[in-house]
């Protein structure tokens, strides 16, 4: 088959589509022929050298794709039958022509969703749920601030949150993608981080409250921000670190608000976990998405020996939901 290599760290010239042997599912797995695969921040910490795959993954990038299931190792015991249209949360292998995936961690594609498409749902999604809803205990009517309006992650938090009840306010570096998060996406507070302090602008148009909830894709840089703009009794969720990894903490602010911080990783967690987490999102998520109330959105297709240039689109910071691969 075919996948994509990292060469060396580096851009996205040390990209490579190599001729490997096919993966063979192993106890529990499922083989997918892979239709489409979600390009992801940790995807570009990988080619950079910044994010190595977890013990016993795949070197191979991707942590999602769609596809049809092609076989079955010893074990598997969810009810899925040969060419059935599934989508995959991976540890890494996406990008590549098939994937040996344990079962826990695939589901059925949502209703009314075609399959090139619902590639771009399953990461975002089990991580958006699992760290609004799972962790943060988003609750309805309350403020959440949303890091990256018009990024993966973002777009499908905003929907997300919206979806559930709560108030959206956002960020983003444009007027544009300012516009965009309000008009086309639902938000009701969109910040241009660029121009205004957010912390002050978020309570300047939320009745002087800061949010109950930030999920952050930042990190470090946003850090005495993050916890300034909390409201008392508010939780700051940790998901990324693309403003670097040691920031300072204010405990004195944190302890004063009754707050809390929280850092959390999707990919490197046991199977049974993103399996649980996995079934949250299809009970809880995929309704909302084959009702219409969470769209999903993809800037940009790619074809795979593309890839480079997949990667350079994703870096210059210009789509609007998700950038895929087509295999």
């Amino acid at each position: 088959m075919k996948a994509v290599y990292i060469s060396e760290p580096g851009g996205p010239e040390v990209l490579e589509v190599r001729d490997v042997d096919a993966p063979v599912p192993g106890q529990g797995e499922v083989l997918i022929d892979v239709v489409a695969a979600g390009l992801n921040r940790a995807d570009v910490q990988q080619r950079r050298g910044f994010y190595p795959p977890p013990p016993g993954a795949s070197e191979v990038p991707g942590l999602e794709v769609s596809g049809r299931i092609a076989g079955f190792g010893p074990g598997v015991s969810k009810p899925f039958s040969l060419g059935d249209k599934v989508v995959a949360l991976l540890a890494g292998g996406g990008y590549a022509q098939q994937v040996a995936v344990p079962a826990e961690q695939v589901l059925r594609v949502p209703e009314g969703v075609d399959l090139v498409t619902a590639a771009s749902l399953p990461e975002v999604a089990a991580t958006v749920y699992s760290n609004l809803i799972m962790t943060a205990q988003l609750q309805p009517g309350e403020t959440v601030l949303i890091h990256g309006a018009t990024g993966g992650i973002g777009t499908m938090a905003i929907q997300l949150a919206k979806a559930f009840g709560a108030k959206v306010a956002t960020t983003a570096g444009t007027d544009e993608k300012v516009s965009t998060a309000k008009a086309f996406l639902g938000a009701d507070i969109a910040i241009n981080y660029k121009e205004e302090d957010f912390p002050e602008s978020l309570r300047r148009q939320n009745g002087g409250e800061g949010a109950d909830v930030i999920l952050d894709v930042v990190g470090a840089k946003y850090l005495p921000q993050n916890v300034d703009a909390l409201a008392d009794y508010g939780r700051l969720v940790v998901i990324g670190l693309q403003g670097g990894t040691k920031g300072e903490l204010d405990l004195g602010l944190l302890l004063k608000k009754r707050a809390a911080v929280v850092a959390t990783a999707l990919r490197p967690r046991p199977v049974a976990e993103k399996g649980a987490i996995m079934t949250a999102v299809r009970d809880a998520v995929w309704p909302l998405v084959a009702d219409g109330r969470i769209r999903p959105l993809v800037a940009k297709t790619f074809p795979l020996d593309q890839v480079a240039a997949a990667h350079r689109y994703f870096d210059s910071g210009d789509h609007v939901g998700k950038v895929l691969l087509i295999l």
